[in-house]
């Protein structure tokens, strides 16, 4: 079984069909798909705003957490029957997956295979961003925007227990999670957000995580203290856009190179703004592994909004385009 979407438009272009995964070829593995994440990335990919989104139609699916059913010829450190995650960003909403071998990351044993999917992209998302990126120290503040989602959520505890203290954007209706995760929230829609955030900080902050882009970049960047990083990592705002995908990026792009040359120049007291995605490779692998064992030990907690059965994915999808879950849903293969 897997879930095809069929063409642009809303949850109602998915479709629940009976094709299944190959067979592994040479480094490969076949996985039985015990749970898989529902990320902004595929409500951007059913408008057709993903960055190189396959033609449709195609799997969605970013990521998963199965059992290996069959190894192909010269892998090794992979066995059959052991669990693993990986990050495929399409085709995961399949009953079972061929994957490179190479990409495929141990699940702790005690760990549920839902709560492991929750923290795939997400968990590897957040981890780089405070320690890889912005590196948080203790006694920092920094700004989380969308702080009740499946990665700000995830931020907000690593960043608190880094030592930081968090201020966290959130409609009002979930400002109790954010509070409870540790962070102080902004009601984004109740004015200014650099206004709020200079009450809070009059000095600034350290860090902005900021996954929205488009017209939020020149915000979170005026609230940057002396030395501080902004770090845009998504584009929720390209939901609003029309044309080609691509026409946002060079706004983008632009902001960015106009802030690297103001630094350059000495110009810009120290700050600077990046961009990030998360990618596979060791790094990949380093970071989840670490996530995993926070998880297992109750360091962090993943929210999960809500488990679905992977039939149901048309649901997880309106939930997540209506803007009414907090944290990660999950769908149950």
């Amino acid at each position: 079984m897997e879930i095809m979407l069929t063409g642009e438009g809303g949850p109602e272009m998915l479709q629940v069909t009976s094709g299944d995964g190959p067979q592994p070829g040479k480094g490969e593995v076949r996985v039985r798909v015990l749970a898989s994440g529902v990320s902004f990335a595929e409500v951007q990919m059913l408008r057709r705003r993903y960055p190189m989104q396959p033609r449709f139609p195609f799997v969605p699916g970013y990521d998963l957490v199965g059992e290996v059913s069959a190894v192909g010829a010269g892998v090794t450190g992979v066995r059959v029957g052991q669990r693993v995650a990986a990050m495929t960003r399409t085709g995961a909403w399949r009953t079972h997956v061929v994957v490179p071998a190479r990409s495929v990351v141990p699940v702790p044993a005690e760990l549920d295979s839902g709560v492991a999917a929750a923290v795939v992209m997400n968990g590897v998302t957040a981890y780089q961003l405070v320690h890889d990126v912005a590196r948080v120290r203790p006694g920092q503040t920094v700004l989380v925007h969308g702080a009740s989602g499946g990665v700000g959520t995830l931020l907000v505890q690593l960043a608190v227990r880094a030592g930081a203290r968090v201020l966290g954007t959130a409609s009002e209706s979930k400002h109790d999670l954010v509070r409870s995760l540790g962070a102080e929230p902004i009601d984004y829609r109740a004015g200014s957000v650099p206004a709020a955030v200079r009450a809070l900080a009059p000095g600034g902050v350290a860090a902005v995580f900021d996954h929205v882009g488009g017209q939020s970049l020149p915000d979170s960047y005026s609230v940057l203290a002396d030395n501080g990083i902004l770090i845009n990592y998504g584009s929720a705002s390209t939901l609003r856009d029309d044309g080609h995908w691509l026409k946002p990026y060079f706004g983008t792009i632009r902001r960015l190179g106009t802030w690297w040359l103001a630094r350059l120049l000495g110009r810009a007291r120290g700050r600077r703004a990046t961009f990030y995605y998360v990618k596979s490779g060791a790094a990949f692998t380093t970071a989840l592994t670490e996530i995993f064992k926070l998880v297992e030990a109750g360091t962090i907690t993943p929210s999960i909004a809500k488990r679905l059965p992977l039939t149901e994915a048309s649901t997880a999808l309106r939930l997540l385009v209506e803007g009414k879950t907090s944290g990660k849903i999950v769908l149950d293969a």
